[in-house]
């Protein structure tokens, strides 16, 4: 059983972000680092994926639905991705990242205490893109953990980018936010579990990550992009209102 994992999401290939948490006392003492997804998609794909990688072991990874759709475009399985910058990042990586990115599950469960069996997923346990939010009413969390196994009593999920905790159906439901591209704040949001929950943020210099990311990053359109996302210029609200017709709330009645 782990003592102390610290949970990383959606870090979307910023590396300064990245740098930043994993420089956090609490995350270089964590039993275990868990990635859960989108960990590629963004200005500086390699790099993130070769610093993870060096961690060796100390990583549990968990693909999200951009990493998906990165390896799906590079093997000719699709043609375009909705993300502007994703076709850009997929051509960025190595056989070698590829191989990693293919062995990644949609999910993983590890023991820790304190919070007993964890179960780690991007959007849903049981979907990479499906969207659950802090405000989703009940019988759409009981939907979502509809195949669960009972013994699961905390789930930690991501793809929203937005940080809460909360309890549906007894479960309690964690999402640290998003590394790399965060709405409604600034700053790189992670979460520290073991024995308790802990939402964490890393201040960092914006202005100083900005300048090496657009310094090293070939992406045509990297200027408006950093300005965009390490500023935090989507805010909580617009991400709600984006987000919200797709956690069915339009059909309840």
């Amino acid at each position: 059983m782990l003592k102390r994992v610290a949970v990383l999401s959606d870090i979307h290939g910023v590396l300064p972000a990245l740098e930043a948490v994993l420089d956090e006392p609490e995350v270089r003492a964590a039993d275990r680092i868990v990635l859960t997804g989108d960990i590629t998609a963004g200005p500086q794909p390699a790099q993130v994926l070769d610093l993870l990688a060096a961690l060796g072991d100390r990583v549990a990874w968990v693909s999200g639905n951009a990493d998906r759709e990165l390896l799906e475009y590079r093997r000719g399985m699709r043609d375009t991705i909705p993300d502007p910058i994703a076709p850009w990042a997929a051509e960025q990586l190595r056989t070698d990242h590829l191989e990693l990115l293919a062995r990644l599950p949609q999910s993983l469960s590890l023991l820790l205490q304190g919070l007993g069996r964890v179960l780690f997923c991007h959007a849903t346990p049981r979907d990479d893109e499906e969207v659950v939010l802090v405000d989703s009413r009940l019988d759409r969390w009981q939907e979502v953990f509809s195949e669960l196994d009972r013994d699961i009593r905390t789930v930690v999920l991501g793809h929203t980018h937005m940080p809460f905790v909360r309890l549906a159906h007894g479960r309690l439901v964690i999402n640290p936010g998003s590394v790399g591209m965060p709405y409604g704040r600034v700053g790189a949001h992670w979460a520290l579990l073991g024995p308790g929950v802990e939402l964490r943020t890393t201040d960092f210099d914006i202005e100083a990550a900005i300048t090496q990311v657009t310094r090293e990053s070939s992406y045509p359109e990297i200027d408006q992009w950093a300005d965009y996302f390490l500023r935090g210029q989507a805010t909580d609200a617009d991400a709600l209102a984006a987000f919200g017709p797709r956690d069915g709330r339009g059909a309840a009645t």
